[in-house]
Order: C-alpha cells, then sequence, then structure tokens
C-alpha cells in the first residue's frame, strides 16, 4: 500500500512539473508576442512619421526583436532546467 501511494505521489508531482513548465513557456510566449507587436508597431508609427530614418530605425527594431526573442529562449531553457532538475 505505502509502495502505490509513493507511487502515485511521484505521479502527481511529475504532472504538477509538467503543468509549471507548460504555464511558463505560455507566458513567456505570450509576453514575447507583446513584445514584438509592440516594436513592430513603433517602428511602423516612427517610419510614418519620419521616413528618412528608416534605415536607422530598422537596425534597432531589429536588434530589439533579437532580444525579445532570447528572453523566450531563456524562458524555455529556465523551465527546462527547473522541470529536469526540480
Amino acid at each position: 500500500m505505502e509502495l502505490l501511494l509513493a507511487q502515485a505521489t511521484g505521479d502527481v508531482a511529475d504532472l504538477g512539473k509538467a503543468i509549471a513548465f507548460g504555464v511558463g513557456v505560455g507566458l513567456g510566449a505570450v509576453g514575447a508576442g507583446i513584445g514584438i507587436g509592440n516594436i513592430f508597431g513603433s517602428m511602423i508609427q516612427a517610419v510614418a512619421r519620419q521616413p528618412e530614418l528608416r534605415g536607422e530605425l530598422t537596425g534597432i527594431q531589429w536588434l530589439g526583436f533579437a532580444l525579445v526573442e532570447a528572453v523566450v529562449f531563456y524562458a524555455l531553457l529556465g523551465g527546462l532546467l527547473a522541470y529536469v532538475l526540480v
């Protein structure tokens, strides 16, 4: 009986870890989507207001995009590490 209880407790813990991992990665992806939307929306507005700065703004836009995507990968890596190590 104790063996079954211990096994069931382990299964529940694994399920909890999987749910936490999914929620964490999902929230990280939502945050990145919002950030990327803000970056590109601001780029469109800036170019509409001053088209002559398009070249300078494009480099800044892609740098911001890369940094936002890096945060998503860090969240994914952190979630995987937490899932495996905890």
